[in-house]
């Protein structure tokens, strides 16, 4: 079920302060915070920077990504073929409510929850090629801190497709 974008910003969580602490630790244990470089055509700037909030769990226990996705309220999930099962909250509001709503327990991955709400305030002022590759500059940090692996588009790719010295 997709959720109209002007209904997103109604939804409201309701979690015990138990299933912050919970939830809070599945993204420390299992969970990943993340932004990344997207190309996007439809785009000025041609790319445009995606956030995410992703947790995992082995299939066989979809059903507790599903009582996730049931308690977050935002986002979908998937069953992938590896036998995992992946539940993404990807998009400014989402992640900066689901961030801001977890952020008190989330012990080790503070650095990443500090950096993606930093990269979410600034988002809106980013809207001339200096300023958005400054901002694709602090994504870039997300490669350390999340042991990245894949990542192919960087601040640098920006700045060189943007003819930026």
């Amino acid at each position: 079920m997709v959720i109209p974008r002007e209904d997103l910003l109604n939804i409201t969580m309701n979690l015990t302060e138990q299933e912050k602490i919970y939830l809070g630790g599945f993204v420390d244990g299992d969970g990943c915070i993340n932004a990344q470089i997207v190309r996007r055509k439809d785009y000025l700037l041609k790319f445009q920077i995606r956030v995410t909030v992703s947790f995992y769990q082995k299939t066989k226990r979809h059903w507790f990504i599903k009582w996730v996705h049931k308690k977050l309220k935002y986002g979908s999930i998937r069953k992938r073929n590896d036998g995992m099962s992946e539940y993404n909250i990807v998009g400014n509001h989402a992640v900066k409510k689901v961030v801001n709503e977890l952020q008190p327990y989330i012990r080790i991955k503070q650095p990443q929850v500090r950096l993606v709400l930093e990269i979410i305030e600034k988002l809106p002022e980013a809207k001339d090629p200096l300023t958005f590759v400054a901002l694709c500059e602090r994504v870039d940090l997300f490669e350390r801190l999340n042991d990245s692996k894949k990542r192919v588009i960087t601040s640098e790719t920006v700045r060189s497709e943007l003819g930026i010295d």
